[in-house]
């Protein structure tokens, strides 16, 4: 790779300029099968800084690759040149006129964001990819995307009015709609605005090539289309011989993928919100022939959404923790299913639309179970189709479900016919395809299944491609549907378009960028669609010997690949859920899942030195993970970073030590037993500012924290105290009181007594360390000693009617969670963790055994809001703890959607991660606990997620179980 002076554009830019191997390393992929590690990435911070770029480029002819959320699954993102990432600082909504239903936008805009902004006006932005909780419009535009709502509301393309943008000169234009006489004005002059409009004018007027354009291009009935350049949408207007009174070129540069281009603001066409009553069909079915069939039919209806799942997607939302309640409309095992949503301003035309689509349907007769989804069953529904793309990547192993025929799309007449013949080049190449997505737009997401380390897969990967580049060529269909065409489908163009087309996109790049500067290598002149793998083709798999055990992945870099790049941990704090809490606070690329994964990635199988973990760079990169585990669930592709950290802390330390620091949080409950024997004096010692911050020096916490004191207390003395239960005894379970609770959280452990006694119930105590601050810290020895000792010592008391039931989520947990990691008896361990819960799920499931009733509780009103542990809601469920509220018939309960507090455990107490720790905080909880009155009790089931309400909001936070023992009738 050439040396760049890039030391003298770094320091002209008020942004910033990245060269260094980690941060190039994460830019190195996006969520295709490709691996270009860039010269450098830049995070511009205004428009000075791109011409600054765009002039640096042009002279030192360095390729310029932009990039938003990096979700693209064809290579759009990804080369050796400079990546331009607009996603930090590019975030602006800059006019909304609601005169004209139009907004003004920034390319770093979500778009689900966006959304939520023009919500309160009525209005909304119509395409809607499965990625738009992160996506980002400039992505959009560049793609052309589409997704779920395009039969209603067209694609991007149809919405964009006009695009401010540099040219590779670095004059700044806009592209708007002109009239025929303004397009023929803007053709004089010398200037480079002018030299591209009198080209165009010169290639479009040729009567010929118009022809030939009509002849070749994709049928004009596919709306979703995105095979080369737009050419054959300019032909619409009356400048050259169409209907269309006005032409923009704003058309041209939706779906170049920023060959031509670098957009700096985006105006929008709106419309009003969807009709607010909806319903949904679910058609199940016992082939895939039967559902294809269905389609047409189907679709004389004025469907908002006709959407399809096989049975191979369907399978890989069974295994994933936010996916399986989602599944709840699914019959039987059906081969495939269609998604059938109707929509109106009023019921009663719902449901008369309902009633005839049903009647359709019913008609038909090919579907075996036809649900009908209202609400938030849709919702439930959107989300598990939405997940299909992510999902694909938990397939374990080597072989996966590659995108390169993914984005085929046909005229639906032809639908049909094109999957059966599909189907025949699948099953010649014995490939089992997967089939999903949009079929009410003529497109299905078909991938085959490959190992791509493989040489004779990667030979299969370029057969199968042309072979189907082929097939959609009969059908006069589009090759790259919404997806584009980046580097796995761009040398197909010729072949779909025709050598003497594709000349004209020739000469379309060459009048826009002379240079070639703008994305090489994509649309026109492409890379090799079968070189630059993200995995080495051929190699020696590496041998990685790991602690933990990820046999489950097929070993740790196995489990590392999980990671396809779809992006889902770079939704904001405005999304549903918690992950990543260090990027909501960041912004960064490196504090995500899918960064830390990558960087994992390229340092196991990159790294020269023998021990793989070896690098600052994996340091730094897991620095800001809070071990939350929100990855674990909500990842697609369950990337769980928090136990990869745990094992790359632990390899790490090995080689260059353990550090005072380090050894102090993993062995603080032995800290705390030793100062609960001095109650008094520690607390004095702790609480005296003196002493405190002299502590708080040494042991590297911040200042600003408050700290926790250990105390003594006798829960065994307590429990004998408590006088014998009444007749009705409603069973036996063993109450774990862990190191928090014991030494800690005294109270919470007291009224969990209380609690349990007065609700009938015998209780054993068992005292024991969970490991949880060991396995935080990579002591991973000392971890699996204890759960060691604790499966030995809990197994022989343990039953389905005798469970052990835990207060801290990270403790009770971690027996359901790294517990499995630690090579244990395999047998042993599985009644222990079917036998393990929290508390929460343990009340639960008595209230639905009828053995708990609100008859035991109070009947005053209270209001409760809830905030509940990150590994709760990845490894159990936030329903339980609001189900156990509402036991006092007149509390009224809500969840907070909070994501994470930001403490996690010892992360918040430390000084160089104290303020990520309060901003994180402050993002969502803190506001939410502020704005409740005072009379509101605040519920953190978390020992770490209470303390940091109180720092944070000086707010005192109380365990569910403390609530209910308060509740409790005298």
């Amino acid at each position: 790779m050439p040396a760049f002076p890039f030391e003298k554009l770094e320091s002209s830019l008020e942004g910033s300029l990245h060269t260094d191997i980690l941060t190039r390393s994460l830019y190195a992929t996006d969520a295709s099968v490709y691996r270009k590690l860039p010269s450098a990435v830049a995070y511009p911070r205004n428009t000075e800084d791109l011409k600054k770029i765009i002039g640096f480029a042009d002279e030192h002819h360095l390729g310029l690759i932009p990039r938003t959320a990096g979700t693209s699954l064809a290579g759009q993102c990804v080369g050796e040149g400079m990546v331009v990432d607009v996603s930090r600082h590019f975030t602006s909504i800059l006019d909304l006129d609601l005169q004209r239903k139009q907004v003004t936008l920034q390319p770093g805009v979500i778009r689900d964001e966006l959304n939520e902004y023009l919500k309160p006006h009525g209005l909304f932005f119509g395409p809607n990819t499965s990625t738009s909780n992160r996506c980002m419009i400039g992505g959009m535009v560049g793609n052309n995307s589409s997704g779920t709502t395009s039969i209603q509301y067209g694609v991007t393309r149809d919405k964009v009015i006009a695009l401010k943008t540099l040219l590779a000169s670095g004059e700044e234009v806009v592209f708007s709609s002109l009239t025929s006489d303004e397009f023929q004005g803007k053709t004089q002059g010398k200037h480079p605005e002018a030299i591209i409009y009198n080209e165009l004018n010169n290639i479009l007027s040729d009567r010929e090539i118009r022809k030939n354009i009509q002849r070749e291009f994709p049928k004009s009935s596919i709306h979703r289309r995105n095979t080369g350049y737009a050419i054959d949408a300019l032909l619409e207007s009356q400048v050259f011989d169409g209907h269309e009174p006005e032409i923009n070129l704003s058309k041209l540069l939706c779906g170049s993928e920023g060959t031509l281009a670098f957009i700096t603001e985006i105006t929008l066409q709106l419309d009003e919100l969807p009709p607010p009553h909806s319903a949904m069909v679910v058609t199940h079915y016992e082939t895939l022939e039967k559902c294809l069939e269905d389609v047409a039919p189907v679709m004389k209806h004025d469907l908002h959404t006709c959407e399809m799942m096989d049975k191979v997607i369907l399978d890989c939302t069974e295994n994933n923790k936010t996916q399986q309640a989602n599944r709840f409309f699914v019959e039987g095992d059906p081969a495939a299913l269609l998604m059938l949503e109707v929509r109106s301003h009023t019921e009663e035309d719902l449901k008369a639309q309902l009633a005839d689509l049903q009647r359709t349907i019913s008609e038909i007769g090919r579907s075996y179970a036809s649900p009908v989804l209202f609400g938030d069953q849709i919702n439930s529904a959107l989300e598990l189709r939405k997940a299909g793309l992510g999902l694909l990547g938990n397939m374990v192993g080597d072989r996966k479900a590659v995108a390169c025929i993914e984005d085929t799309a046909v005229a639906l007449e032809d639908l049909k016919d094109f999957i059966g013949e599909f189907t025949d080049i699948m099953k010649a190449y014995r490939q089992e395809a997967v089939y999903y997505a949009h079929a009410g737009a003529g497109e299905l997401h078909l991938r085959p299944i490959l190992n791509l380390k493989k040489r004779e897969d990667v030979k299969l990967f370029r057969e199968i491609t042309t072979r189907v580049a082929e097939l959609t060529k009969k059908y006069r269909g589009s090759f790259s549907g919404e997806h584009g065409d980046g580097i796995v489908r761009a040398e197909f163009i010729p072949m779909m378009i025709g050598k003497e087309n594709y000349d004209v996109l020739r000469r379309i790049k060459g009048v826009f960028d002379p240079k070639n500067i703008f994305n090489p290598g994509k649309i026109v002149d492409p890379y090799p669609m079968d070189e630059a793998l993200r995995y080495e083709v051929g190699r020696q798999e590496p041998e990685i010997e790991t602690h933990l055990d990820f046999s489950d992945s097929g070993g740790i870099l196995r489990a590392t690949e999980k990671c396809n790049g779809s992006g889902d941990c770079r939704k904001t704090e405005q999304a549903r859920g918690a992950m990543c809490p260090s990027y909501h606070a960041t912004r960064n690329e490196k504090d995500t899942t899918r960064g830390r994964a990558n960087a994992l990635r390229e340092f196991l199988t990159h790294n020269p030195r023998e021990n793989k973990f070896d690098a600052e760079e994996l340091k730094e990169v897991f620095d800001l993970c809070l071990s939350c585990k929100a990855c674990g669930s909500e990842c697609p592709s369950n990337v769980d970073v928090a136990t990869l950290k745990a094992e790359f802390m632990y390899q790490y330390q090995e080689e260059h030590g353990y550090t005072f620091r380090n050894k102090l949080f993993a062995y603080n409950t032995r800290a705390n037993r030793m100062s609960a024997a001095f109650p008094a004096l520690s607390r004095a010692f702790l609480q005296n500012k003196l002493t405190g911050n002299l502590v708080k020096k040494i042991s590297g916490v911040a200042t600003e924290r408050s700290i926790p004191t250990a105390r003594k207390f006798d829960f065994q003395k307590y429990l004998k105290s408590k006088p014998a239960l009444s007749t009705e005894n409603h069973g036996r379970l063993i109450l774990y009181i862990d190191e928090f609770t014991r030494y800690l959280d005294i109270e919470v452990g007291k009224d969990a007594i209380d609690l349990l006694h007065a609700l009938g119930y015998e209780i054993v105590l068992y005292f024991g360390e969970s490991g949880r601050t060991f396995i935080s810290k990579g002591f991973l020895d000392q971890a699996r000693s204890l759960a060691s000792a604790n499966l030995e010592a809990l197994f022989p008391m343990i039953s389905e009617d005798v469970p052990v039931v835990g207060l801290e989520p990270s403790a009770i947990l971690s027996f359901r969670d790294e517990y499995h990691r630690f090579r244990l008896d395999t047998d042993k361990l599985k009644v222990l963790s079917d036998n393990s819960l929290l508390i929460e799920e343990f009340l639960a499931r008595e209230i639905g055994k009828g053995k708990i009733s609100s008859a035991s509780f109070t009947a005053e009103g209270r209001n409760v809001k809830v905030h509940n542990h990150c590994h709760q809601k990845s490894l159990s469920d936030q329903k339980v703890t609001f189900d156990i509220l509402n036991l006092p018939e007149n509390y009224k309960v809500t969840i907070i959607n909070s994501g994470c507090c930001g403490m996690a455990g010892s992360f918040g107490y430390e000084k160089e991660h104290y303020e990520v720790s309060m901003k994180i905080g402050r993002l969502r909880l803190f506001p939410a606990v502020s704005k409740a009155d005072r009379d509101t009790l605040i519920a953190a089931n978390g020992t770490s997620c209470r303390h940091q309400i109180w720092d944070g909001t000086g707010r005192k936070a109380y365990h569910p179980v403390s609530i209910l023992r308060d509740a409790l009738k005298p």
